[in-house]
Order: structure tokens, then sequence, then C-alpha cells
């Protein structure tokens, strides 16, 4: 399994908020792949989409829902950051950035309860940070930075190759209290009709969900879906000869809960790989959860 793609996803810097670096890279990867695609989709961006970006394809009757932002901090005053999300925190991580002087690297240090960086050079208030890539990769496992989401970029990317019917949203802000998932549902389902969700993301590995046992199907996390859609997604991917596990949380969640809570009718469930290290720069996944998840998109998307 290639994996140079997945390399290159994650080294992008998209912070919630501002995603738009993720957005051209996705925008020139579709333009310069979509003539080898089995069906060429519409594709919507710009505009109200922001950062968003929508590729339509065939006669839809389901969409995936993949977000591209990822967790971060925010330079504060003096040598403090802000949290973008939820990253975890330890001495010495690497962040990166773009201020008005350049490109910078610096390190994170936990003094006395705030979150600070060492050096001299003092970052301009506002500037957004992300962590520094550490690719690895053996027989088994991926180990990066933002495996969370672009494993799920990856996955989508992956089924527009072979997809004829079906949406793709590439959906901001999830990281950070969401509202990209919200207005992408509303324009489907007002568009398109179409009312059932796949969320391409990524969980957790858990004492009941583990590394090299299989894609995670998600029957709850802070989130209940509706169980008549569940019992229908399960009973497929049994026929699908997949290999899968069944996930049941209590926390968590992704763009299913914000397209939840919007007045469409949708039908949603999670699907992703787990990863341990969750939002450190040391997240990791084994290569078969990866596999699994590819082909269970792959096959879904064609019974839904």
């Amino acid at each position: 399994m290639k994996l140079d793609l997945l390399k290159q996803l994650c080294a992008i810097h998209a912070p919630s908020g501002n995603e738009s670096a993720m957005t051209d890279f996705l925008l020139q990867y579709i333009h310069q792949n979509k003539s080898n695609w089995k069906v060429a989709p519409v594709i919507h961006h710009g505009g109200d989409f922001q950062e968003m970006i929508v590729l339509v394809f065939g006669n839809p009757t389901t969409a995936v829902f993949s977000h591209i932002d990822n967790i971060g901090f925010t330079a504060k005053y003096g040598k403090e950051l802000v949290k973008i999300g939820g990253p975890r925190i330890k001495d010495g991580y690497q962040l990166k950035g773009t201020d008005s002087q350049g490109y910078f690297e610096i390190e994170i240090e936990d003094s006395e309860g705030q979150i600070c960086y060492k050096g001299e050079r003092k970052i301009e208030r506002g500037t957004d940070l992300s962590f520094v890539q550490n690719w690895r990769e053996d027989e088994n496992y991926v180990q990066s930075c933002y495996l969370d989401n672009r494993l799920g970029n990856w996955v989508a990317l992956k089924l527009a190759e072979t997809l004829e019917n079906g949406i793709i949203c590439f959906s901001t802000y999830e990281e950070h209290g969401g509202g990209g998932a919200e207005f992408l549902a509303k324009f489907v389902y007002e568009n398109y009709k179409v009312n059932q969700a796949l969320i391409c993301d990524i969980t957790w590995v858990t004492e009941g969900v583990l590394h090299g046992e299989g894609v995670a199907i998600s029957m709850r996390d802070s989130g209940v879906p509706r169980r008549k859609y569940l019992n229908r997604i399960i009973e497929l991917a049994k026929k699908s000869n997949v290999k899968f596990q069944l996930e049941v949380e209590s926390a968590g969640g992704s763009d299913g809960n914000a397209i939840h809570r919007t007045p469409y009718p949708f039908n949603w469930c999670f699907i992703g790989a787990p990863e341990d290290n969750v939002h450190t720069p040391n997240e990791k996944v084994h290569k078969f959860d990866i596999q699994t998840m590819l082909e269970l998109y792959q096959f879904l998307m064609k019974e839904l």
C-alpha cells in the first residue's frame, strides 16, 4: 500500500479556521487526477463554501463527510499559546507556523499550567501553529501528526477514483466546534435530496477497539445515530466480508454530531480506523485498518 499521498497530506498546516492550504492542495489534486477517475465529479467550492469542497458523482444517494482541519495552537501574549481544538500537551513537542517575519519552528513548554513556547524569537499574536511532522512507517504501522483526519481525507480521495454515484464533502472547523458540516448537510439535502451520510474520520484505540482488527463502525459516541440506519450499515458490512470492529463510546464525536443537530432528517454513521496517541504528533494507525477502511467505504457507497 503506497502512502506517499497520505504523508503529503499530514504535513499540511491547516488548523481550524485556517484550512486554506489544505483546500488549495485538494483542489489541485482533484483537477490533476479527475480525468483518471471512473466518473468526473461536479465540483462545488468558493463563495459561501469558504474553504469547503463538495464533489458530486453521478446520481448520489449517500454523502461522505471528511473534515480537513487539524488541531493546533494560537499565539497569545508574551510566549503563551492557546489551544485550537484539543491537542495533547507535552514539553518538547515541535510546532511550526508562519508570521510576517517568516516560517519558524519552536518547542512547547508547559509552564505552571500555561502552555508556552521556548526560544528568543517572539511570535506575532494571533499566529496559528501546527505540529511539525515526523513521519514513521514500517511494515505494519504509520505514525505521524494529523492522521486525524488526513487519513479520512486520503480515504475520500482514493474512494473518488472508483465512485460512480455519491457525494464527498470536505468539511471545516470540526476540531473546534463545527459549523462546516451543518452547511454542507443543508446544501446536499436541499440540492440533491441526499439524507444519508458516512462520517470518514479517525477513532481511538481502546480496550474494545484494537490495532489490526479492522475498521471501526461506531454504534455511538457522544452522539447516538439512528438505530435503523446503523443496523443496515452493520448488515452490509457483514455482507462485504471486510473485517471490522464495533465501537461503543460515551465521549467523542465528529461531523455526525453536527449533522444530527441540523433540522434535516439525516441518517449518519461514523466509520473509521482506530488510532493510538490521539491528538499528539505521534498518532499511530495499523495499515490493515487503513486498507479495510477504504474497502468498506468502497463497498458501502455501491450498496447504500
